[in-house]
């Protein structure tokens, strides 16, 4: 099925030379006589990698033929990571560099969605902010209140998080999954 080059908002995912992309950010340019340009940015699903195009006046593209399944992370060895279709049982082995820096949003037992293009999986898509506690938390030396204070944080997944001077090791703070950032302290 073809899209309209108009219908690539931001999150549409799309084939380009048999490669699914999901549209990062959209822009669009009306020029004279109804003519328009379209600028998008786009990542594709299968390496990860970012791409600018441009399309022109009516050119259409392909849908991709992209479907999800909710999945539960089950461990990793270091090179490829487990998980397992809640409803058949059925296991997914997805190499660690397709996970990618999610690796760091993510622990065992955790609810996520895979995709998949023509029958394999190629993205793990993680929700929006997780949840993660807070192992190691540097102290912050009282009276520096000239600016707002935050200090490196380390989670129980081991990445670094900056936070407000108040959190403290043991307690749980919400992460946004794509800026790698501090949103809020969650309440036990």
């Amino acid at each position: 099925m073809a899209l309209s080059i108009t219908n690539l908002k931001k999150g549409t995912i799309f084939a380009l030379d048999g490669v699914p992309y999901r549209v990062v950010e959209y822009g669009q340019k009306v020029m004279g006589r109804g003519g328009s340009i379209v600028n998008v940015r786009i990542k594709s699903l299968i390496d990860g990698k970012v791409l600018e195009k441009t399309f022109k006046g009516n050119e259409q593209v392909d849908s991709a033929d992209v479907s999800t399944q909710n999945v539960q992370y089950l461990y990793n060895d270091g090179s490829v990571f487990y998980f397992m279709n809640e409803d058949t049982f059925e296991q997914f082995e997805i190499p660690a560099d397709l996970v990618g820096e999610g690796s760091g949003y993510i622990k065992e037992g955790d609810k996520l969605q895979l995709q998949f293009f023509d029958g394999r999986p190629i993205n793990v898509e993680l929700p929006k902010n997780v949840p993660l506690r807070v192992t190691y938390a540097e102290s912050v030396v009282k009276g520096d209140t000239a600016n707002a204070v935050t200090k490196d944080a380390t989670v129980e997944t081991g990445i670094s998080v900056r936070v407000p001077a108040f959190v403290k090791t043991g307690d749980i703070i919400s992460v946004d999954t794509i800026t790698g950032a501090y949103r809020e302290r969650v309440k036990e």
